[in-house]
């Protein structure tokens, strides 16, 4: 008989968080409340930024789209989590797996070239003041959002080209509540461990060397603020403590379930959590409670949008059907 080398699973069970049945209520109200509160905190910072003429700058360029990308990675698999816990059977199809894992790695990808660029647009400004405008240009932002996109679907397609093609013959249970490479990987019927290793390699090689590169930035930064002046030192250290908090949210559960040894651990479940959900709330609250600009910004919005209008400020067309 020849071998037959193709999938004859067409969908994958999902174990979901946790099998108390107690739980699940809790953390459908949790899981759903965090989500809106996701879309809307990130949907408001991108409504600010692109609103507010005085937050046309790089910095909050990168922001608006740092925020839209926390909304695409919060939606890839959340959604399907938070109506799971309500359902007896927690399946999702062969293809709707692999949808999951490409979205993933292009999204997490993404987010780390998009990281790398704000700690570069920080590095220009405060290392290279007098240059900031000229380097930091609408067209090198653009340019690095378009990059930050590329590497993001580098990466996933790269991924994919390892797992795709397994077969997949038996078992389909996977120890999550949304496909994870590493789990799904091991499902395979066949020894994958070279399989496993170019996983491991190609997640290092992006997570390790954009992780150098922010903290080799922020180095740089602090090194040169050292030499100027206290307050310059603590503008700066205060600037950095909120994307030195997100760079170790962000990779610090990425590294450690991606480039370490490729063995999954119950932990696994609670650090996929920490860059699928909380890293997305994490970010509003971090870069706008930090910063005064943002949040009067914000304020003024809300303010308009929010309080009632006089009739002078209603459009005409309005005005005359009121009458």
């Amino acid at each position: 008989m020849d071998k037959v080398n193709s999938s004859v699973v067409s969908e994958f069970v999902l174990l979901g968080l946790s099998s108390s049945q107690e739980l699940q209520l809790f953390f459908f109200v949790f899981f759903s409340v965090l989500y809106v509160i996701i879309v809307l905190g990130n949907l408001l910072i991108i409504i600010t930024v692109t609103s507010d003429n005085s937050l046309h700058s790089p910095m909050y360029f990168l922001l608006g789209n740092l925020s839209f990308v926390d909304i695409c990675q919060a939606s890839f698999a959340t959604p399907k989590m938070i109506v799971d816990f309500l359902s007896e059977h927690k399946t999702i199809s062969f293809n709707g797996c692999i949808a999951q894992i490409f979205f993933i790695h292009l999204f997490t990808g993404g987010e780390m070239v998009l990281l790398v660029s704000m700690a570069y647009d920080r590095y220009v400004a405060i290392c290279k003041p007098l240059h900031y405008v000229v380097i930091m240009s609408q067209r090198t932002c653009t340019v690095l959002v378009i990059v930050s996109w590329a590497v993001g679907l580098v990466h996933t397609l790269s991924q994919l080209s390892f797992t795709v093609t397994l077969p997949f013959c038996g078992p389909n249970v996977v120890d999550s509540f949304f496909c994870d490479l590493p789990r799904v990987t091991k499902l395979a019927c066949l020894d994958s461990y070279i399989i496993e290793i170019l996983i491991v390699v190609n997640s290092g090689i992006l997570s390790l060397s954009t992780f150098s590169l922010l903290v080799g930035s922020y180095i740089i930064i602090l090194v040169t603020v050292w030499f100027k002046s206290s307050a310059a030192m603590a503008k700066a250290f205060s600037t950095l403590a909120a994307h030195i908090t997100v760079v170790i949210l962000f990779f610090g559960p990425c590294i450690f379930i991606y480039v370490w040894p490729f063995t999954t651990y119950p932990v696994d479940k609670l650090l996929a959590i920490f860059y699928t959900v909380f890293t997305p709330i994490l970010n509003p609250i971090i870069y706008t409670l930090r910063n005064r600009d943002m949040k009067a910004a914000m304020r003024n919005i809300m303010t308009y949008y929010l309080r009632p209008k006089k009739i002078s400020e209603i459009p005409r067309a309005v005005r005359s059907s009121l009458y």
